[in-house]
């Protein structure tokens, strides 16, 4: 049996369709143990995200993650769950709708999602673009910083669709967007507007998913780009040395990650007397689980137990107009001559 899809005939006479595809993390279809344990371990053997060979990690994983963390990770969850789903996908389903109103009325563009992990999943996203037509496909994963272990999954997972099509399109991704400007004005436009209604902080906290220390020694740029977003969040909101300091979140496993780790600053900062800190979190293009529970819930209590005054979380850029317009930014520098080509067709 042929390893190659079939695929419905084309026209070659017509230029097809361009598509834009974003792509964000992943989530758990329900917030229950059994869609968590489905969801962990197609996340958690990954290679790039746990760095582990193969044979002890399945064991591990299998033999002890998947029995204790599921239950855990369900409850987490379920303090966040909307009537529309998990927060991570509503928000992720919303910017790609936004995003396909702001590239104009062209009926040759379509705008898709996908999660890398759990559904709709990047292959089934791509089957059904192609088979609507499209010839053309920008790749944008959501996460503003690149990683091997985020960003390079996304493109491992297009890989994998591409050795099993016949008719390939034609591919590009969106490697990363940490300096793009319209992606840090939305950020210092969204703080400005936060401190406007609610005052300003002692401090500024930015936090950003930690990675472990050793993936940065063997060669991945991610923490020289969240420094770099950090500081021109920073000088965008003209905030001196003192008024800001960058952090890391969401550690696993017991190895070293990206230091300072953000509770533990948290905690640091309200034994210094810190009268007030706000936590945002630019890494993350959508509000989810590491920004409501871990940070709005888990990390606010921490502070506040260690002895803090106000504790205060900054939503994420989610649907905001000028997000929506960076993102279009973004995406139309990167197709390109292809929207010359949609104008065409």
């Amino acid at each position: 049996m042929s390893r190659f899809r079939p695929e419905p005939a084309r026209s070659e006479a017509s230029p097809g369709k361009t598509a834009v595809l974003l792509v964000n993390l992943g989530t758990p279809a329900a917030p229950t143990a059994k869609a968590l344990r489905r969801y962990l371990a197609e996340f958690l053997f990954d290679p790039r995200v746990v760095e582990i060979p193969r044979l002890p990690w399945w064991l591990i994983l299998h033999g002890i993650v998947l029995r204790l963390r599921p239950q855990r990770s369900a409850l987490k969850y379920a303090k966040i769950w909307t009537p529309e789903g998990s927060p991570l996908a509503v928000h992720t389903e919303r910017q790609a709708k936004l995003l396909r109103g702001t590239m104009g009325p062209d009926p040759n563009i379509a705008v898709a999602w996908a999660m890398r992990y759990g559904d709709p999943a990047i292959a089934t996203t791509l089957d059904q673009l192609t088979a609507e037509g499209a010839r053309r496909i920008l790749v944008l994963p959501l996460y503003p910083q690149y990683a091997a272990s985020s960003s390079a999954t996304v493109f491992d997972a297009v890989a994998d669709w591409f050795k099993r099509a016949r008719n390939v399109p034609e591919l590009r991704f969106v490697r990363s967007y940490y300096d793009h400007p319209g992606y840090i004005g939305a950020l210092a436009a969204s703080v400005r507007e936060y401190w406007t209604r609610h005052g300003r902080p002692t401090k500024l906290v930015m936090s950003f998913h930690g990675v472990p220390r050793f993936t940065v020694e063997r060669g991945d740029p991610y923490e020289d780009e969240c420094q770099t977003t950090a500081r021109l969040l920073a000088h965008a909101l003209g905030l001196s040395d003192a008024q800001w300091q960058i952090s890391f979140q969401s550690r696993f496993g017991r190895t070293e990650w990206l230091q300072p780790y953000t509770q533990a600053t948290l905690e640091q900062l309200a034994r210094q007397g810190a009268g007030r800190v706000d936590v945002v979190c630019p890494g993350f293009a959508g509000d989810c689980l590491e920004t409501l529970e871990e940070i709005a819930i888990e990390v606010r209590a921490a502070f506040l137990a260690a002895g803090g005054g106000e504790f205060h979380y900054i939503p994420c850029l989610n649907e905001r107009d000028d997000w929506i317009a960076a993102l279009t930014a973004i995406a139309r520098e990167h197709l390109g001559s292809w929207l010359r080509t949609s104008d065409r067709s």
